[in-house]
């Protein structure tokens, strides 16, 4: 269960003294402790990935705010925040990977891009993230 996993992560990050990855820690955590609280129940593998993947989105758009600023610190700081989220995240499927998925799903050229993201998503979640499975539809489907 990756709440486990954060809880011991942060515990040795406290040990460790490493201010990063223990503010990072702990906004997981507390997502996780939340969203878990809203549900009434233990949370599903894919509904943890889910979670991580919403605070990957969210840095990476700190990390292009602050690309646009030339904030050489910040930049620094986003990239580090994201190693240590990508760490939960199970192995990610390279765009081959991605595009043969999809493929024996049957997304094919001709396909309305909505009909083909109903396929895509469930098939791909947590697997890929949703721009590069965008990407990927929309080279197959034109």
């Amino acid at each position: 269960m990756m709440k486990t996993e954060v809880f011991e992560q942060l515990k040795q990050a406290m040990r460790d003294k490493d201010a990063l990855a223990k503010g990072v820690l702990t906004i997981v955590k507390s997502a996780l402790d939340l969203a878990e609280k809203e549900k009434g129940a233990v949370l599903s593998p894919e509904e943890e990935i889910a979670i991580v993947n919403r605070e990957i989105k969210q840095t990476n758009q700190s990390l292009e705010g602050a690309q646009k600023a030339e904030r050489a610190d910040l930049i620094e700081k986003e990239e580090a925040k994201l190693t240590i989220l990508k760490a939960f995240l199970p192995k990610q499927f390279s765009e081959e990977e991605i595009i043969a998925a999809l493929q024996e799903a049957g997304v094919a050229a001709g396909m309305n891009m909505g009909d083909a993201m109903k396929i895509a998503k469930p098939l791909l979640v947590g697997k890929a993230d949703g721009a590069a499975i965008s990407k990927a539809v929309k080279a197959l489907i034109s």
